[in-house]
């Protein structure tokens, strides 16, 4: 036994050392208003931020505009443009957004016009460059809103702008994930995935023009793009490729990964191609080439119309499909199986998930049975018993009117009944739905990662409110007060160091911050934080945590409000907890979520 760990390690020490080849140094030069890079189909001239010691281009093309008969196609180079210099400097066009269902218009998932023609990225990266790291970023939104509009600036500059960033547009909503028969025989299943694919492989080609390395790729994003990240590991069955080495998958949103053909795409393709005006279309058209030939206001409408009216509380009508291509199995399944690609993982989910994308509206046992029944009809009644068995969900919880605040997860109530955001039967319905789509996912990419060569480490963002998304202010912190200024500090390092050094173990200095009192966990007189690998044997996570300072409420509607911590005094509390045990064995309840995978599906 020991010798075959000897000789695994050996072999993974040669596959680490191919892995990090040299890149090279950057090709740019200076005019006199900025940085100009030529890719050959086209130049591009960014801007210098002195603030940020940074070279920023924003809004290079990476392929051609998905327009007319390239609609619902794998993307193509980009085409040559004009010899004349392109202004990098103005974000790009927003893709067309598509709205979730029933979420108040506040929280920011909504539908509006976008421009088709939206595959572009942006470039951060130092004047000075050479042989950097480098994290494609993509983003979340449901696969269906939203767009390269975060700004790295003050994560880059806590790390010694040690690393360059690539933030990515795709295809979202009908244009990027619309699924059925129809669109596998006429065009490409996945597009908006294919997107992503597309930029990183864009970057691996072009990065070392602006002082990257591309043999030191990590692929990472929040919600759904933490979810894309996961696709682009299971992609071709988990086929090892070396695009990538290292991925940061924060929060991935997992709902329902059905199969192309089934009845909830087809469904929607149908509604989608009625609204479109194809279900009859004229001569020999074909219905594939009526959408094609559609005017893109008539197929934005379509899209937004289809997602926010027919589906429950916080769902997207048009996601990830499997494709017998690229994507081959449902996550869940292929996670178990550890058939995925990349070296190293870090992934977390936040402690209050289940807000705000989950119906708020549940106070009684029957109201609490609905949500059950539109959120998995494929659930049969002994699925819904073993379901409250494992909930310990009795006839009769009490409503959400008891006194919020945070559970410890590892003693005293539980996430079960109780949360910073609300409690009782409410907060039942929110973790259900939490460990469904968010933490049960995280915790499945940390498993199957925890084999072979393979490395990952787990965390959970528990700084109040720690709904699902607020750990973007931590990350992206440009003009940010909350979380305090020593938690962005750490958690800003944690996510660098990964990146740069392939470990988010950092030094115990960063983790503290500027209070003597702070609490994290370190072994004997050690310089860096006591943070292990997740195993299957010891299913250790990192809970990211603060106390102290001032409380208070924040409102920003009838459902949703919350607590936040500010003001001097407040100091990082970081602390290792068993992942299996959390907030009453929650491990069970993932094991749960994986056994009806197939009537979830995931």
């Amino acid at each position: 036994m020991k010798i075959g760990r000897i000789l695994q390690r050996l072999s993974c020490l040669v596959v680490a050392v191919a892995w990090t080849a040299a890149g090279g140094s950057a090709e740019f030069v200076l005019s006199a208003s900025g940085p100009i890079v030529s890719l050959g189909y086209a130049t591009y001239e960014g801007y210098y931020n002195g603030t940020y010691d940074l070279n920023i281009w924003k809004s290079i093309r990476y392929a051609a505009p998905p327009t007319g008969n390239r609609r619902w196609q794998a993307p193509e180079p980009p085409l040559h443009e004009s010899s004349a210099v392109i202004p990098a400097v103005a974000q790009p066009p927003l893709c067309p957004q598509t709205g979730a269902f029933g979420v108040p218009k506040a929280y920011g998932f909504n539908s509006g016009l976008g421009n088709e023609d939206c595959l572009y990225l942006n470039v951060y990266a130092a004047p000075n460059a050479t042989n950097l790291p480098v994290l494609v970023w993509i983003h979340g939104g449901g696969h269906s809103v939203f767009g390269a509009q975060y700004d790295p600036s003050v994560w880059m500059n806590t790390n010694d702008n040690g690393f360059i960033v690539v933030e990515i547009q795709y295809r979202l909503g009908a244009f990027g994930f619309l699924a059925s028969p129809d669109i596998k025989k006429s065009g490409r299943l996945n597009p908006g995935l294919l997107d992503q694919r597309f930029a990183i492989e864009w970057t691996r080609k072009y990065i070392a023009k602006f002082g990257g390395n591309p043999k030191r790729i990590t692929i990472g994003g929040e919600s759904s793009g933490a979810a894309s990240v996961v696709f682009h590991s299971l992609a071709y069955g988990g086929k090892e490729t070396g695009l990538f080495n290292n991925i940061i998958v924060a929060s991935p949103y997992l709902p329902t990964v059905y199969k192309y053909s089934d009845s909830f795409p087809k469904a929607r393709y149908d509604k989608f191609v009625e609204l479109a005006g194809c279900s009859k279309p004229a001569g020999n058209q074909t219905t594939f080439d009526c959408l094609v030939a559609a005017d893109t206001n008539v197929l934005q409408y379509a899209s937004g119309n289809v997602s926010t009216t027919v589906g429950y509380f916080g769902s997207f009508g048009f996601l990830p499909v499997i494709d017998d291509d690229y994507i081959q199995e449902r996550p869940a399944v292929q996670l178990a199986s550890a058939k995925l690609s990349g070296k190293r993982v870090l992934v977390g989910n936040n402690g209050n998930e289940g807000s705000p994308l989950f119906n708020p509206n549940i106070s009684t046992r029957s109201q609490y049975d609905d949500f059950i029944a539109e959120t998995f009809p494929l659930f049969t009644p002994e699925d819904i018993s073993k379901l409250d068995q494992i909930y310990r969900i009795p006839d009769k919880l009490p409503p959400d009117d008891g006194i919020v605040f945070d559970t410890l997860g590892y003693t005293g109530p539980t996430a079960l009944t109780q949360s910073g955001i609300a409690t009782g039967i409410q907060q039942s319905a929110f973790n259900l739905a939490a460990e469904t789509v968010f933490d049960c996912p995280a915790q499945w990419v940390a498993e199957a990662f925890s084999t072979g060569c393979k490395s990952a480490w787990r965390y959970q963002y528990s700084v109040t409110p720690s709904y699902h998304g607020a750990d973007l202010r931590a990350y992206f912190a440009v003009g940010a007060s909350t979380p305090a200024a020593d938690f962005r500090h750490a958690m800003q390092k944690i996510w660098g160091n990964f990146i740069i050094n392939d470990t988010p173990v950092i030094p115990v200095t960063d983790a503290m911050g500027k209070y003597d009192n702070a609490s994290v966990p370190v072994v004997g007189n050690n310089s860096v934080i006591d943070w292990p690998q997740f195993t299957r044997s010891n299913p250790v996570h990192m809970n990211l945590n603060t106390t102290g300072g001032d409380v208070k409420l924040v409102t920003v509607g009838d459902t949703l409000a919350y607590y936040v911590r500010s003001g001097p005094g407040v100091v990082n509390t970081f602390s290792l907890a068993n992942s299996f045990a959390w907030e009453g064995f929650r491990g069970d309840r993932c094991n749960f979520w994986r056994a009806v995978s197939a009537r979830v599906p995931q």
